[in-house]
């Protein structure tokens, strides 16, 4: 057990050693500074550039850039619905494999270009080849978006007034080039090394050891699955994600793949300090991120790696901790570890079956989601962090006193009415859903087309861990994630449309919000910090903001996590 704990230390420290001097590097890329692979990046872009007639010198407001984003992404909506739909006599279908249904094509559309991956199929039997390579496709420009937003906001926060934030297009197309692919690159070769299959053959048939024949899915997997962990976005190209062995063939890959998960997300928020020149209010978010971290995992790992008590009361020695779920080769504690890590960014991917995880351990999984900001997801990840720095200045400058001030600009009811409205979506979004499907499910509603049967059906589990079924879907879909508890039954219209149109509110006005925060903060007049400013790069208040971000989110969520996962811990120790 010593070893497995070493394990996870040993994820952290190394990801944090790679992500400083990845924020460095982005850092520059932001600023327009020379790097390293400038002689190979730049001819490459500027083919992209002259083929899509994109002026990089011509500077947007927010608003322009918002309205390339919400376009960008229209486009490659209406494509994906196309190819979706028709991949059953489309090239690349070695195996067959059929087109998928209108509410199916629908969801896996909105998954993949909001950067979330809840995925209601199967990979390798629900899509063709060349529906997983447009899929790949989407999470390099789903990260892109993510990251692309995240600079406008960094060019906004510089000490200035202006309305010109820099180029979308450009920082869209350099976060793909210069940061994605490059990543993505070097973490698919290791997979292909170690076992990780990349080819365009169809099935490969084995004779198992019984003498039983197989036939084994393969395909360009190891390709998609660096950028599913890189991007966070977490659509696995086989359904098991990664706990298949073809995704995460053993403990080296597990390190290298769990450390993809937070690797951008955390260089993103060092990249904030060398960018604006202000590293310690970059170790401050970075400080309050990883205490929250910490306090999710620290349960999740114990839990883990101590059983499930209901078994133990039966006589049942557990000498490997709760390891219904989960792969040998991993452990609980690998296991917990990475069921926080996805779950505190927007990846989703899994190693294990979250719904197999002790109760406790499946409530630090939801509230990594249901904060959003731990790390977060690439790029908006910071920006959901920004709205609680926000609120949290807003807070201490009416408890001092002061107009409230974060870098030099003063924070007015505009930007604080935006900020809350986004805060209150994230909320909204998941509990009216799972009030929908709960009163659904409890009156055994028929319903007709939207689901084979009785509502009460896409239930495999009752009482309470039914409803955290319920509950981590519509959570998992809010925050951009991906992950679910697999017993729920969500291959059907109901959950197919109402998760797709939950998915679709949470990607995109997350990122208008901030970013528009940051276009008006950065349009006022720049006001020199002198002694009676509040310094927002201290300890004190990195304490404030845990402070903020844990009381909205206790206040929001406690009562459903009672009815849910912490009744379910209860019952384990009923007689």
């Amino acid at each position: 057990m010593n070893t497995e704990i070493l394990g996870i230390i040993f994820i952290f420290f190394a990801t944090l050693a790679l992500a400083y001097p990845l924020g460095k590097y982005i850092a520059k890329i932001f600023a327009g500074e020379k790097t390293l692979f400038d002689t190979i990046f730049n001819p490459l872009e500027k083919i992209f550039f002259r083929l899509s007639g994109i002026d990089t010198s011509k500077e947007m407001n927010w608003k322009q850039s918002m309205v390339a984003l919400l376009t960008i992404n229209l486009v490659w909506f209406l494509l994906s619905m196309f190819v979706l739909m028709s991949q059953g006599w489309l090239p690349l279908n070695p195996d067959g494999n059929p087109s998928m249904t209108p509410d199916c094509a629908f969801n896996t559309t909105i998954s993949f270009v909001s950067n979330t991956n809840l995925q209601h199929y199967s990979g390798e039997t629900g899509a063709t080849y060349l529906s997983q390579l447009l899929l790949m496709l989407f999470q390099f420009i789903s990260a892109g978006t993510g990251i692309a937003a995240c600079a406008i906001v960094f060019n906004a926060l510089k000490e200035r007034t202006t309305d010109k934030l820099g180029n979308f297009y450009n920082y869209f197309v350099k976060s793909c080039t210069r940061i994605l692919l490059p990543l993505s690159i070097v973490v698919a070769t290791i997979l292909i090394f170690r076992g990780s299959p990349m080819t365009f053959n169809g099935k490969d048939t084995m004779i198992s050891l019984q003498g039983d024949t197989m036939h084994v899915s393969t395909g360009p997997a190891a390709a998609m699955i660096a950028i599913k962990q890189l991007g966070t976005n977490g659509g696995g190209y086989f359904g098991a994600n990664s706990a298949a062995p073809f995704e995460n063939p053993d403990y080296l890959t597990n390190i290298i793949e769990n450390g993809s998960i937070f690797l951008i997300p955390v260089a993103l928020v060092f990249a904030l300090g060398f960018y604006l020149k202000r590293k310690k209010l970059a170790w401050m978010i970075f400080g309050v991120m990883t205490f929250c971290s910490i306090l999710l995992i620290v349960p999740a790992v114990y839990h883990e790696m101590n059983g499930n008590p209901a078994i133990a009361k039966m006589g049942i020695s557990q000498p490997l901790g709760n390891m219904e779920g989960k792969e040998v080769r991993f452990g609980p504690a690998a296991s917990a570890l990475w069921e926080i890590t996805t779950t505190n960014t927007s990846n989703g991917s899994v190693n294990s079956m979250h719904d197999s995880s002790m109760p406790i351990s499946g409530m630090c999984a939801m509230l990594g989601m249901m904060i959003n900001a731990i790390y977060g997801g690439v790029g908006v990840g910071f920006l959901n962090f920004f709205i609680f720095i926000i609120i949290a200045v807003f807070i201490s400058g009416l408890m001092v006193g002061r107009t409230p001030e974060f870098l030099g600009k003063k924070i007015e009811a505009r930007e604080m009415k935006i900020a809350m409205i986004i805060f209150l979506l994230h909320p909204l979004l998941i509990l009216t859903g799972t009030a929908i499907a709960t009163g659904l499910a409890a009156h055994n509603t028929p319903m007709g087309w939207w689901f084979a049967g009785n509502a009460s059906a896409w239930l495999n589990n009752p009482g309470y861990h039914g409803f955290s079924e319920m509950l981590y879907e519509f959570t998992s879909a809010s925050a951009n994630n991906g992950s679910g508890f697999e017993g729920l039954g969500d291959a059907n219209p109901f959950w197919n449309i109402s998760c797709g149109i939950v998915m679709m509110l949470s990607r995109f006005f997350p990122i208008i919000g901030p970013v528009a925060i940051a276009g008006l903060l950065a349009q006022k007049k720049f006001i020199p910090e002198s002694s009676g400013t509040l310094k927002t790069d201290t300890g004190t208040f990195g304490i404030m903001v845990f402070a903020v971000i844990a009381v909205l989110v206790g206040l929001s969520f406690f009562t459903t996590l009672a009815l849910g996962p912490l009744a379910e811990h209860f019952t384990l120790f009923l007689n």
